[in-house]
């Protein structure tokens, strides 16, 4: 087996309650002020993280049973604050980390989003990405005046001639625009700055931008798509892609793809750093980390909380389904289909309590000691060739535990064998994306 090279690393995350009613749940749930966050960030830049992806969601899911009452009872995606406000707050507190913020192209308006970017990308000193998201839920798309969202194709079709105008948008200032020459009392160059004059089938847009060029001019794009075509929208536009391959042989077919597809947009593969998201779970002893595990899957609302959190993010709901049966074959969804394919394992013959159980515990979960885990990482990433990994709690419920057995366990040990980076190179998120 190949050896590896140092790999990248992120963490996901959203503007959420934490492992609230948990034995180790920190705020309890009360403390919406970001505090929690910052101490997050904080953590993560110790540890030397490429970024923070925050992801969100713009409505309080009924998906499954038809009901708010799981999504609210075990705080699922909701109650959620908007991240984009959070950002500066962390970028105040943090020099190098990249603070990545989810926005939707289908509700933001084109203009308004680039120049929000734009102004984050100030406000941090360069250390912005915008998540590229097309929203999967109809229950937002309700909260916006429409009936339902345009079907999965068509809203691809949208994105990509919604992030061609955003570019354009921040192209509209050349970099040089700003003169401040104090002889001629000129602040800014007009001859530089350009209207965009877009006419697109979705979209019009006269431009210019009017905020002056950010640090980074284009903040760093991510995506994270399973579909083909949320992989060819990932391959044209993406700095970074959040896979979801949950074995080596799908990570590695999942890389190649996007590294194909972005050859053929005329694009350098090696600038779009494909991080697959994982969960460690953590121990003193391989056998107490196991135990832990254990624990959580067979926690009494184990299944009842993973499937309503699934339902809100792919459109099904799975309570129509017997339990102790394997999913229909021909399951469809016009929400996230990437997610929904990682889960239902098409062909396995496993029920859906069976998936349901399998979502955190596999056979080769990445289960015990700090340097067991680093042992798995480090011969996946061999196996795969690269470019990272993008960490998330536990069902996604987040605790200070949580965070120090990770930042304080498991990065030592990687730094330890030259895995992952132990100093920035870089002041701009971009430039250290793609620095190895």
């Amino acid at each position: 087996m190949a050896q590896a090279n140092k790999f990248h690393l992120g963490w996901f995350a959203n503007f959420c309650v934490d492992a609230w009613n948990d034995q180790w749940g920190s705020t309890g749930g009360q403390d919406w002020s970001g505090s929690f966050y910052v101490e997050l960030v904080q953590h993560l830049e110790r540890a030397k993280f490429d970024y923070l992806l925050l992801e969100d969601k713009l409505m309080v899911s009924d998906a499954y049973g038809g009901s708010f009452e799981r999504e609210l009872k075990h705080a699922l995606h909701s109650p959620k604050h908007d991240p984009a406000p959070l950002v500066p707050l962390l970028g105040n507190v943090t020099n190098h980390l990249g603070l990545i913020v989810t926005m939707s192209s289908t509700f933001y308006p084109p203009y308004l989003l680039a120049r929000l970017c734009s102004t984050l990308d100030h406000l941090t000193g360069g250390r912005v990405g915008w998540n590229m998201v097309t929203s999967a839920e109809d229950r937002a798309a309700q909260n916006f005046g429409l009936d339902q969202l345009p079907r999965h194709d068509e809203r691809y079709a949208r994105a990509h001639e919604y992030v061609d105008l955003v570019k354009q948008l921040w192209d509209s200032w050349e970099p040089d625009a700003v003169v401040r020459d104090r002889e001629t009392g000129t602040f800014v160059d007009y001859t530089k700055v350009h209207t965009v004059d877009f006419e697109g089938k979705y979209y019009r847009s006269r431009g210019p931008l009017n905020t002056v060029p950010s640090p980074q001019y284009h903040p760093v794009l991510a995506q994270a798509g399973g579909s083909p075509q949320g992989k060819d929208f990932a391959a044209k536009y993406a700095d970074t892609v959040v896979g979801t391959a949950a074995d080596p042989e799908g990570m590695i077919a999942y890389r190649d793809d996007i590294r194909r597809r972005a050859a053929e947009y005329g694009r350098n593969p090696n600038d779009i750093k494909v991080l697959f998201l994982i969960t460690p779970h953590l121990g003193d002893t391989d056998d107490e980390a196991r135990a832990k595990l254990d624990r959580l899957v067979n926690n009494e609302f184990y299944i009842e909380r993973t499937l309503a959190h699934l339902s809100a993010i792919v459109e099904i709901d799975f309570t129509k389904f017997d339990f102790d049966k394997p999913l229909p074959d021909d399951l469809q969804t016009n929400g996230e289909k990437g997610s929904l394919a990682s889960f239902i394992q098409r062909g396995s013959g496993k029920t859906l309590r069976e998936l349901t159980t399998a979502y955190l515990s596999t056979e080769d979960a990445l289960v015990g000691t700090p340097s067991t885990v680093a042992d798995k990482l480090e011969q996946l990433m061999a196996k795969v060739g690269g470019d990272g990994f993008l960490i998330t709690a536990p069902g996604m419920r987040l605790t200070r535990k949580y965070v120090i057995e990770v930042v304080d366990g498991l990065i030592p040990e990687l730094q330890r064998r030259g895995l992952t980076r132990t100093d920035y190179e870089h002041t701009l998120f971009k430039d250290n994306l793609l620095s190895y």
